[in-house]
């Protein structure tokens, strides 16, 4: 599932229920479908924050029988790695990116001055 949305903050809501939808068709209890919805709404933030109506935020939804990967993208060339800078981040700028890390199972991150920064979350079932 693809989804791409404007960086701007009424989106949120909009990826937040597409990820719930995607999380409705694995056997994520409700309490794992609440996390991944925080996650990804911490996460577009993040990048709603580092720059505000420019560009795109593009939501990769990958599944399988065990997990769900939701790839989010900053599609803003020349973006800094957004989510390290966070992450290095001390008080409420750093919040965002230590919640997605404790919601998640695991979190990676990349950024490349073409394409931009990408953020990689993965929940698994039953974990």
């Amino acid at each position: 599932m693809e989804l791409r949305i404007p960086n701007r903050p009424e989106w949120v809501a909009v990826a937040r229920l597409t990820i719930s939808a995607v999380a409705n068709r694995l056997p994520f209890s409700v309490e794992d479908i609440e996390d991944l919805k925080l996650a990804i709404a911490e996460a577009c933030t993040t990048v709603i924050q580092a720059g505000e109506g420019e560009g795109t935020i593009d939501i990769v939804c990958e599944t399988d029988l065990n997990e769900l990967r939701i790839h989010v993208r900053d599609t803003r060339p020349g973006s800094a790695d957004v989510f390290q800078e966070r992450s290095e981040a001390s008080g409420i700028e750093g919040l965002g990116v230590f919640l997605i890390q404790a919601l998640m199972d695991e979190v990676r991150h990349t950024a490349d001055p073409r394409a931009g920064t990408e953020l990689v979350m993965i929940k698994r079932v039953g974990s």
